[in-house]
């Protein structure tokens, strides 16, 4: 049962707006302005321990685990650093935007424009990719939803996943400032490459005094407030809270209070620096549990009080807010930072690896409701069925939580991405559904590529169909193609050159990021950049793997395809001119044509006529992207992994082939067009793991939706389970479900202000469905609702 204190502050997560705060940005700017003229890399950790010593300490009423970005409880920050240009374009209008709107006030635009942003002009990282990106590249990759990597220069990269069991709760950010120390006297600063670690190892001390300076700020604050308390049992608490900072995160954690609140503290200290993406917390019940049983062992802590702390974690998650662009949000909707939290699986030694914390953090998530962290499970052939049953039951809640995963699949995506196999079998998620490891760097999430772009250039001479503009590469009208192996060899050619777009985007905001934007803090909670000396944007962890390029649009080609392959050369009951008319004409006037379409095979029910289709694309996406090469020399890699993408995409793309009109969502992950899927869950399943799913690394995704009478009892929840093995034993990789239903949620846009907790998945992650905008909510309830397995 959840507590009084977690629900108070749960209402104030649920009913608080997200509210900008410009302290950190300040902070940043003036530090930088004292450092002109040395190493960026020492001037980053400078900046960041002048923010750990000057910004305002917050302890908000009934905490038990502190630590604030800013003055509000449910807060974003400015990093200006990364990019101002957008902040100062859209501020204004922040309250008013359809996706993640935020509040702002008059004083605070007017003081960042006098005092932030004119530092800022020509240096941030935006202006030097803007100014630096290839002309052709910038035309079909600077907010145009054909190809998109904006959230790479525009913002921090994030995906990475602090190493807690071997470098933080080992060492503690002391230990890492006398490890920093110790290597630095073992260097030769004649030796160029040793005054290249030097510096790195100077920057690792800055942060890592800045993060523990941080710390004792709080236990003061604490300590203050405890002399002030009137309430014995408070006045106690923030005595604990006092305690507990001054140890960690310096010292190694001795019990589980002081563990947690070093997870925040390291996750906070990730924020501050950069204000990332996917700074996941990793396999929480790994290095967690350790703590739980011994302090349950000197009987100096309770199951309710331990749930109580994990929930506590859970709200502080979720009431940082990532502060985007509204290009970023149309792919990211939702407020979402993509914490990925990971339970289950197995051990190194490949044993079942479920504990008390497991089932805890389930708790947790069905308790709280918050969107934050996201919650991924890894489910092997042999789990238990009490964790299986967990699952099932957290599913039929309606949160969309968990993610499922395939940890046989997920071990393969590590062993072919090139992991040692103990360290593949310690696989845990990174930001959607990308198998990851805690000493790895990663750009997860590089570019999303349109595959609907480059078929509708193909069949339209390199034209967009929306505005006319020629955004491809030449191609004859689409009248004349005689075959449909022309028609599919245009389209590959098309969508090779928006891969080789991709690739440049990619690589070029690689190498401003080692230029403009080392990475000192997060670095040090890597193990082999402490062993190396080197930052993680210059290559420092032990695994360097190659940046994910995300397809979106699998099924939506794949059924534009078969019809173009039916209808058109095989049962020859429209020309191709016919076609490319309706097209033009967004369907209109041709709605016989439209309706046979529509009647053609759909990838998502278990047809190996369009499941063919979509096999052969995803090979050929694998193989075009694996060929290239990023900075550090490794092959990127390719994920068909849904975020909010699909809706944006689906805007620029003009009426397909398949029956889709003008503007429409496109297909996201390696999930069913909406409402195409007509015949069983299985079926889409089936269909989704005929592609094959282990060669992605970067990850697969799955959505479905249930109706929730299907699960609402345990016979349902057993008979989901069971179909979630099968499905898994064909080689798939995830599957998520919604189970609501449509009423409950048209009743929600109906009457927002009664649904404020409800809990949908987007795609691969959850988030509150008030927060969505309308377009995105729509594309929710559009997607089939299955009555039966």
């Amino acid at each position: 049962m959840i507590t009084d204190r977690i629900e108070k502050i749960r209402q104030n997560y649920v009913n608080a707006k997200p509210a900008i705060s410009c302290e950190r940005a300040y902070l940043w700017t003036e530090s930088h302005k004292k450092t002109e003229g040395m190493h960026v890399a020492v001037r980053r950790a400078q900046a960041f321990y002048d923010t750990c010593d000057k910004l305002t300490v917050h302890i908000f009423d009934g905490e038990l685990i502190v630590g604030a970005v800013g003055e509000f409880r449910k807060c974003g920050i400015l990093t200006p650093e990364f990019s101002w240009l957008w902040v100062d374009k859209e501020m204004d209008g922040f309250d008013k935007r359809p996706q993640d709107p935020y509040v702002m006030t008059d004083e605070q635009r007017a003081f960042v424009r006098e005092k932030i942003f004119p530092y800022w002009k020509d240096k941030s990282l935006e202006e030097a990719f803007l100014a630096r990106v290839p002309e052709e590249t910038y035309k079909i990759g600077v907010d145009t939803g054909v190809i998109d990597n904006d959230s790479k220069w525009r913002q921090a990269v994030g995906e990475v996943t602090p190493d807690y069991q071997d470098v933080l709760f080992v060492k503690g950010f002391g230990g890492i400032i006398r490890e920093a120390r110790e290597k630095m006297a073992e260097l030769d600063e004649t030796v160029p490459e040793d005054m290249d670690k030097i510096t790195f190892y100077q920057s690792v001390i800055l942060t890592s005094e800045g993060i523990i300076r941080f710390a004792n700020r709080y236990a003061d604050e604490a300590e203050r407030m405890a002399g002030e308390q009137k309430d014995e049992k408070r006045r106690e608490e923030l005595l604990g809270i006092a305690a507990n900072c001054r140890r960690v995160p310096e010292f190694p954690p001795e019990t589980f209070y002081e563990a947690i609140q070093f997870v925040w503290f390291t996750q906070i200290g990730g924020i501050l620096s950069e204000n990332p993406l996917s700074l996941n917390p990793g396999r929480f019940d790994q290095y967690m549990n350790p703590y739980y049983e011994a302090d349950k062992a000197k009987g100096i802590l309770t199951e309710d009080t331990a749930q109580e702390l994990i929930e506590a974690l859970w709200l502080k998650y979720s009431e940082w807010v990532w502060t985007i662009s509204a290009n970023t949000a149309d792919y990211f909707a939702g407020y979402n930072q993509f914490q990925n939290l990971t339970v289950g699986g197995k051990t190194r030694e490949g044993l079942d690896a479920t504990n008390d914390i497991t089932y805890m953090a389930l708790k947790a998530t069905e308790e709280v409701k918050t969107h934050q962290p996201g919650l991924s499970v890894r489910i092997h052939a042999d789990c238990p069925q009490e964790f299986l049953g967990a699952v099932t039951h957290l599913v039929s809640k309606g949160t969309g939580f968990p993610a499922i995963h395939n940890d046989s699949v997920g071990y393969q995506m590590l062993l072919n991405a090139g992991y040692e196999p103990d360290d593949a079998r310690d696989w845990n998620n990174c930001g959607c559904v990308v198998p990851h490891y805690r000493k790895t760097g990663e750009w997860t999430a590089a570019v999303n590529v349109n595959f609907g772009c480059a078929l509708e250039y193909a069949l339209n001479e390199g034209k967009s169909r929306m505005t006319g503009e020629k955004m491809g590469l030449s191609e004859k009208p689409c009248r004349e193609f005689a075959s449909y192996e022309e028609v599919k060899e245009a389209f590959f050619r098309q969508f090779e050159n928006l891969c080789r777009h991709s690739i440049i985007a990619t690589v070029t905001a690689q190498k401003l990021h080692q230029e403009m934007v080392p990475r000192p803090f997060l670095s040090s909670c890597i193990e082999a950049c402490m062993e190396n000396g080197k930052d993680l944007s210059n290559g420092g962890a032990k695994y360097n793997v190659g940046p994910v390029i995300t397809g979106i649009g699998l099924a939506v080609v794949a059924n534009s395809l078969a019809v173009i392959k039916k209808l058109i050369f095989e049962d020859k009951v429209a020309t191709m001119e016919e076609l490319d008319k309706a097209l033009a004409a967004d369907w209109e006037g041709y709605e016989e044509l439209r309706k046979k379409a529509q009647d053609v095979p759909k990838y998502g029910n278990d047809d190996d006529y369009v499941d063919k289709i979509a096999i052969e694309i995803a090979n050929w996406y694998y193989r075009e992207i694996h060929q290239y090469k990023d900075v550090f020399g490794s092959p990127f890699n390719t994920a068909f992994m849904g975020i909010s993408n699909y809706i944006p995409m689906g805007r620029v793309l003009g009426a397909t082939p398949c029956g889709r009109k003008n503007g429409e969502p496109s297909s996201e992950g390696v999930s069913p067009y909406v409402g195409s899927d007509t015949s069983t869950p299985l079926a889409a399943m089936r269909s989704a793991a005929k592609v094959n799913q282990e060669i992605h690394s970067g990850g697969t995704l799955l959505n479905l939706r249930l109706n929730h009478d299907l699960v609402a009892t345990k016979r349902g929840q057993a008979n989901l389970g069971a179909m979630i093995q099968s499905f898994f034993a064909l080689g798939a990789f995830h599957v998520q479900f919604n189970t609501l239903s449509s009423k409950i949620l048209r009743d929600a846009q109906a009457r927002p202000q009664e649904y404020k907790d409800l809990l949908v998945r987007v795609a691969g992650y959850s988030t509150q469905f008030v927060n969505l905008s309308r377009s995105m909510q729509d594309a929710i309830i559009a997607r089939t609702e299955h009555a039966e397995f």
